[in-house]
């Protein structure tokens, strides 16, 4: 015989299983539309909210086209580099050499952006930087021309290496 307790779990044991395929077997479209539905209203709201506020931020147009300039060749060269990887008929040292090559692109990638947020918290200007081997190269967002800082953050930037590095610091507006 069956007891009350096995009765409420087997049947709410059927009731989870029932809602469970049925959330499987539903359409991911249906899915994604809901769920962007929602997310659709909760910006609204916000943009309601922010809409008092004015906020503005402005940037070199210099240094957005370097960086522009800097993350398409990036991207490109990633992608080349996946192809390899994905390409069936490359060999395993081919496929190990992309593999190098994409970690040595985002440690490169992670470093221009510490030195971009050091120049920024030191000096307070905004500064595009770009590593190629040993040779860094610094765009400063400024229309005054100051070899004293221009020495100072060659010098903040050297702290960083151990090795002997081709610094450059360029201003421009």
């Amino acid at each position: 015989m069956i007891n009350k307790k096995s009765l409420w779990f087997l049947t709410l044991f059927s009731l989870i299983l029932v809602l469970s395929v049925y959330y499987v077997t539903m359409p991911n479209e249906l899915l994604l539309t809901n769920n962007n539905t929602q997310t659709s209203k909760k910006e609204n709201e916000e943009k309601e909210e922010d809409s008092n506020v004015s906020l503005e931020v402005s940037e070199s147009s210099v240094l957005v086209a370097l960086r522009v300039e800097s993350d398409e060749e990036m991207i490109k060269e990633l992608d080349e580099l996946k192809e390899i990887l994905t390409n069936a008929e490359s060999s395993v040292e081919d496929k190990n050499n992309a593999f190098e090559k994409m970690k040595d692109i985002n440690v490169t990638r992670g470093e221009e952006e510490k030195l971009e947020k050091k120049i920024k918290e030191q000096f307070k200007l905004e500064s595009f930087v770009k590593i190629t081997g040993d040779q860094i190269r610094v765009v400063i967002a400024s229309e005054k021309h100051d070899t004293s800082l221009a020495n100072n953050i060659m010098r903040s930037i050297q702290e960083n290496y151990t090795t002997k590095m081709y610094i450059s610091v360029k201003f421009q507006k």
